[in-house]
């Protein structure tokens, strides 16, 4: 039987619990990681996943908008109402963070929505009660445990010690290779397959 030892990963990165949000939102990011365990002094004491970081980023309250417009008192010149072009031109120009600039927006990192991150830590917000499995743990039954749970990762503990990670995408492709199935191949005497006369 495939034990999680077969096909856990066992570089795992983990996160201090005094980094910032922000750093960690980019860290996972960059890791392409759904989650990682957060350990301080060679100890597992939680574990932050990406719904973690974005449930918590979609809690704060919209960032203050400084958006200084120049008013002028002179009278505006008449639009027409046959040139679209110029109509967006304006609202363009008024608004210079909206339309297509909205990546661009998004890449900069130095606005107020971003310094909030900076100000909150992964201890705020991570799971302290997590959930762990054994090395010798066979991989149907973490299957089990994780559907049952509800969680799409489990750490794999060797006593106090932190051996590895499983995802479901580790089960997966554990199942995609056929190796969660057990198959037993039973051969008999020739006369049983006629067609394949003695040889």
């Amino acid at each position: 039987m495939l034990k999680l030892r077969d096909i856990m990963t066992r570089d795992v990165v983990a996160l201090d619990p005094t980094l910032s949000i922000r750093d960690a939102m980019e860290l996972l990011a960059n890791r392409h990681l759904g989650g990682a365990p957060v350990m301080a002094g060679g100890k597992v004491i939680g574990l932050v996943s990406m719904t973690d970081l974005l449930q918590f980023a979609a809690s704060l309250p919209d960032p203050p908008v400084d958006r200084r417009i120049e008013m002028s008192w002179e009278e505006p010149e008449p639009r027409s109402t046959g040139d679209e072009d110029a109509d967006a031109a304006f609202y363009a120009e008024l608004w210079s963070d909206a339309g297509a600039e909205a990546v661009e927006q998004f890449t900069a990192v130095d606005g107020p929505e971003w310094n909030v991150l900076e100000e909150h830590i992964v201890s705020e917000i991570m799971t302290r009660d997590v959930r762990s499995l054994t090395p010798d743990t066979g991989v149907l039954q973490a299957a089990a445990v994780m559907t049952a749970e509800r969680i799409h990762r489990v750490l794999v503990m060797d006593g106090e010690e932190l051996a590895g990670i499983v995802t479901l995408t580790d089960i997966a492709r554990a199942a995609a290779a056929h190796k969660l199935s057990a198959r037993t191949y039973v051969f008999t005497n020739g006369d049983d397959f006629p067609d394949r006369g003695d040889s």
